[in-house]
């Protein structure tokens, strides 16, 4: 394994910077986030079954597959949706899909990040797709996180906006206030997202793809060992998963203003 990723520094000695055609100091948030999607596509082959990423970020991977799938220098793609939005898309630009029932065992998964700490442990989910980006990267050989520099942070919940865990509706308040109490250490605050209504109506809760709510975490200071707390989240009956993604990514990708930084878990 290489040594951890220093935020703070570009490059190390089992990462590479990629050269750019143009000064990235210059560039908006937006585009540095396509140039970290393209490079994570240059890891996608012929006759792959490619997980595909929901945001901001990876929206940007899902179109450059189409466009290479069009220029024929892509074949045979199986793309894996991981949520409602990507599958419109996807199929929106003519890339075939499955699902893990069809294709267990996913090639390459390509998808950004809220957060990424030293060690490469994500947030993710403040899209509210966490459930299937987890079970889809998770079944993944290889799970390539693309990001700008902004999202990189000294220690999970460390940007200070939400680590998010999608949980039941049934007593949703009471599944809130547990997770709240767990983190109180931390200085956890624990909100259950909500959604304005059309035309300025009234907010209900946020529903994710499959039907559940969003309580999100909103932390002060570390809460420490990342793998006690994951274990005590899902030990809650109402939760359904939570949005730390430990140990999955195995390489990653971050634009910024000095460059491309490529990062591989593995060295």
């Amino acid at each position: 394994m290489g040594s951890a990723f220093d935020p703070f520094v570009t490059a190390t000695e089992d990462s590479a910077v990629v050269n750019s055609p143009a000064p990235l100091s210059n560039l908006t948030q937006e585009e540095l986030k396509k140039i970290a999607a393209y490079k994570a596509v240059e890891f996608v082959e012929s006759g792959m079954v490619i997980g595909l990423g929901t945001g901001s970020t990876a929206k940007h991977a899902v179109a450059r597959i189409s466009e290479l799938l069009q220029e024929g220098k892509l074949k045979d793609i199986i793309g894996i949706p991981t949520s409602t939005t990507t599958h419109e898309q996807a199929v929106s630009l003519g890339i075939p899909l499955s699902d893990l029932d069809s294709h267990p065992v996913v090639d390459l998964s390509i998808d950004g990040a809220d957060e990424v700490d030293p060690a490469l442990n994500l947030v993710k989910g403040r899209g509210g797709s966490l459930l299937r980006e987890k079970m889809i990267e998770g079944a993944s050989k290889k799970f390539v996180v693309i990001v700008d520099e902004s999202k990189l942070v000294k220690y999970i919940g460390g940007s200070g906006l939400a680590v998010p865990v999608e949980v039941v509706p049934f007593c949703c308040d009471f599944t809130r206030g547990k997770l709240e109490e767990l983190f109180r250490e931390a200085g956890c605050v624990a909100k259950l997202r909500m959604k304005i209504g059309s035309n300025g109506g009234d907010a209900t809760p946020a529903v994710t793809d499959n039907g559940n709510y969003v309580v999100d975490l909103y932390l002060e200071r570390d809460i420490g060992d990342l793998e006690v707390a994951s274990e005590a989240i899902l030990r809650f009956p109402g939760v359904v998963e939570h949005g730390m993604f430990l140990g999955m990514a195995t390489t990653l990708i971050v634009a910024g203003k000095f460059g491309v930084t490529v990062k591989d878990r593995f060295g």
